[in-house]
C-alpha cells in the first residue's frame, strides 16, 4: 500500500508539471508541489517509523502542514489533475495515519479547495471531488483492515502452531508415563514373582528337590507372563488393547500371589456390571501393584482382594493385608503407587491409603465405573 502511495505520488507530480508547462510561470507551483511531494514521501515515512504513541502526534502535525500546502499546490496549479491527485495522497495517508473519524475531517475538508471557483462550476467539480475522496478513504480503510486481517491470521497461526507443538509435547509425556506405569505394574508384578519363587525354591532344593521342581515350574510360567506382558505393551502402540472381564482378571491375579505363598482370597459385591476398558485396566493395575507390594514388602500371612459395584456410579477396589504396617504413609511413595493414583485420577477417581503398625495396610481405589 505505501509503495503503491509513493508511485501515485510520483505520477501526480509528473501530471502536475506537465500541466504547468502551459502557465505562464510554471515553476513556483512545480516548486510547491515538490515540496508537497518530499513531504508525502519522506516526511510520511518517517512519521510512520515511529511508536503509536508518538505517531500519532507527529501525524497530526503532518496533516496540518499537507492539508493547507495541498490547497496552495491546487491554487497554483491551475486547478488541474495532478493537484487534485496530490490531495488524494494526502487523504489516503491520513487515513493510515489518523483515527477514523480525524481522517473523515480530512476528507471532508479536501473538497472545499474548489471553493473559490464559479458557483456553478465549483458545485459540480465539488462533488465530483468528494465522490472521489470518498472511494479513496473507502479504499485504503479496506486494504488496512484486510492487512491487519492477515497479520491477525499469521499471530493467530503462530500461536496455533505453538499450541500444537505443546499439545504434542503433551502426548508425548502422557504417553510415557503411561507406558512407564505398565511396565512397572505389569513386568514389575512378574518379575516380582518370579524372584521370590526362584528364592523359595532355592531355599528347599537340597531338602525337597520335589517341591523345588514345582516351584520353578511357578516361576517359569510367570516369567512366560512377564514376556507375554512385554508383548502386550509394545502391541498397544500398534492397536487398541483388550482388556479381560475383571472378575476374571482379579481371580488369576489372587491365585498367582496364593502361588507366590500369600494366600490370597477375593470377594465381589454389588451388581456386577460392564465396565470401560480404562476402568477395568486402573483397577487391575492397583490390585497387581497392591499385591505386589504384599508380597515385597509387607511380610503378610494373608491377603484379600474386595471389589465393590456401587450403585452411585462408582467402583471401589480393595487391597488389605495382615502385615507389618507402618505408622507413616508418605503420600506418593514409589513409582507403584504413584502410578496408580495417575491412573484413578485421569478417571476422575481417588486412592486412599491406610496403614497401622502390626495391623496391616489397606489401599482403597475409587473410579467411576
Amino acid at each position: 500500500m505505501k509503495r503503491a502511495l509513493l508511485v501515485l505520488t510520483c505520477g501526480a507530480f509528473l501530471t502536475l508539471a506537465a500541466e504547468a508547462t502551459v502557465l505562464r510561470q510554471p515553476l513556483p507551483p512545480i516548486a510547491v508541489a515538490l515540496v508537497f511531494a518530499l513531504l508525502a514521501t519522506v516526511g510520511f515515512g518517517w512519521v510512520d517509523r515511529h511508536e503509536p504513541r508518538t505517531r500519532r502526534r507527529l501525524a497530526v502535525g503532518y496533516v496540518l502542514v499537507q492539508l493547507p500546502l495541498g490547497w496552495v499546490v491546487f491554487a497554483a496549479g491551475g486547478e488541474g489533475v495532478g493537484s487534485t491527485l496530490l490531495l488524494l495522497v494526502l487523504v489516503s495517508q491520513s487515513v493510515l495515519l489518523l483515527p477514523l473519524a480525524a481522517a473523515v475531517l480530512v476528507a471532508a475538508l479536501v473538497p472545499l479547495v474548489h471553493l473559490g471557483m464559479p458557483m456553478a462550476d465549483g458545485l459540480r467539480i465539488m462533488l465530483g471531488t468528494y465522490v472521489a475522496v470518498a472511494f479513496t478513504a473507502a479504499v485504503t480503510e479496506l486494504l488496512l483492515r484486510e492487512q491487519r486481517a492477515r497479520a491477525e491470521l499469521a499471530d493467530a497461526h503462530e500461536r496455533l502452531r505453538h499450541s500444537a507443538a505443546q499439545a504434542e509435547e503433551l502426548a508425548t509425556t502422557q504417553e510415557r508415563n503411561r507406558l512407564a506405569r505398565d511396565i512397572h505394574d505389569g513386568l514389575g508384578h512378574h518379575l516380582t514373582v518370579v524372584q521370590m519363587q526362584v528364592q523359595a525354591a532355592r531355599a528347599v532344593l537340597r531338602a525337597d528337590p520335589a517341591r523345588a521342581d514345582a516351584v520353578l515350574a511357578q516361576a517359569q510360567q510367570q516369567s512366560t507372563e512377564a514376556l507375554a506382558e512385554v508383548r502386550r505393551s509394545v502391541a498397544v502402540l500398534r492397536e487398541a488393547r483388550v482388556v479381560p472381564p475383571l472378575g476374571d482378571a482379579l481371580e488369576l491375579l489372587a491365585a498367582d500371589t496364593s502361588a507366590a505363598g500369600v494366600p490370597t482370597e477375593l470377594e465381589v459385591t454389588g451388581t456386577v456390571r460392564e465396565l470401560p476398558a480404562d476402568t477395568r485396566e486402573s483397577l487391575f493395575r492397583a490390585a497387581q501393584e497392591g499385591l505386589t507390594n504384599v508380597r515385597k514388602h509387607a511380610a503378610a500371612g494373608r491377603a484379600r482382594l474386595l471389589l465393590a459395584y456401587g450403585d452411585d456410579g462408582t467402583v471401589r477396589l480393595e487391597v488389605r493385608d495382615d502385615g507389618r504396617g507402618t505408622a507413616v504413609v508418605t503420600e506418593g511413595a514409589g513409582f507403584g503407587l504413584l502410578g496408580v493414583r495417575e491412573r484413578a485420577s485421569r478417571l476422575g477417581g481417588s486412592v486412599d491409603v491406610v496403614s497401622e503398625p502390626g495391623v496391616g495396610t489397606t489401599v482403597r481405589v475409587a473410579v467411576p465405573g
